[in-house]
């Protein structure tokens, strides 16, 4: 579609070759270190001088806030990088939610399996344990009693479970229903 538009997109990734259709769309990629927000400025400096940036975007969500950072350094227009942050903070999402009235199922912040154990107690299960920060549904399960807590928080904590940042676990009430 950028192509149809007379723009020359160019792909930034920390491993181009997993883009199959740049090579078959005859798109420029570039091999650069997307978690290093100091690379992807010095990268995007270097294009700029060769080309008219129209604008910077992602794919991918765990990227909106790096897009959003970039936007504004360049002074383009993109997303607000601390709003996404915030939304990808499902403990800020709950706090902002709760602050303004909005009811929200009960929820606690852990930082290890006592923790969890406790505040899931405290709740009452069935719980959700999900990763603070993140974005789908990567990590969350509805754990119904005490062996699925242990089995889901040993999975988080255990380090079968990439972090985008250090551990903390949301346990929430499950609520079912609208």
């Amino acid at each position: 579609a950028a192509q149809r538009l007379g723009l020359h997109p160019i792909t930034l990734s920390a491993d181009p070759a997993q883009y199959g259709y740049l090579a078959a769309g005859n798109i420029e990629a570039i091999r650069v270190d997307t978690n290093n927000l100091d690379a992807l400025i010095h990268e995007c400096s270097r294009l700029r001088e060769t080309y008219d940036i129209a604008g910077i975007t992602s794919a991918r969500e765990a990227f909106y806030a790096t897009v959003g950072k970039l936007c504004r350094y360049f002074d383009l227009p993109g997303p607000n990088p601390a709003s996404v942050e915030r939304c990808c903070d499902k403990f800020a999402q709950r706090q902002l939610l709760a602050e303004a009235g909005v009811p929200i199922p009960a929820y606690r912040l852990a930082a290890n399996a006592t923790d969890v154990k406790n505040s899931a107690l405290e709740i009452g299960l069935p719980v959700i344990l999900k990763p603070v920060v993140g974005i789908g549904s990567s990590g969350v399960r509805l754990c119904r009693n005490v062996d699925e807590l242990a089995e889901h928080t040993s999975y988080l904590l255990g380090g079968e479970h990439i972090w985008q940042s250090s551990p903390r676990i949301l346990v929430e009430e499950f609520a079912q229903g609208p």
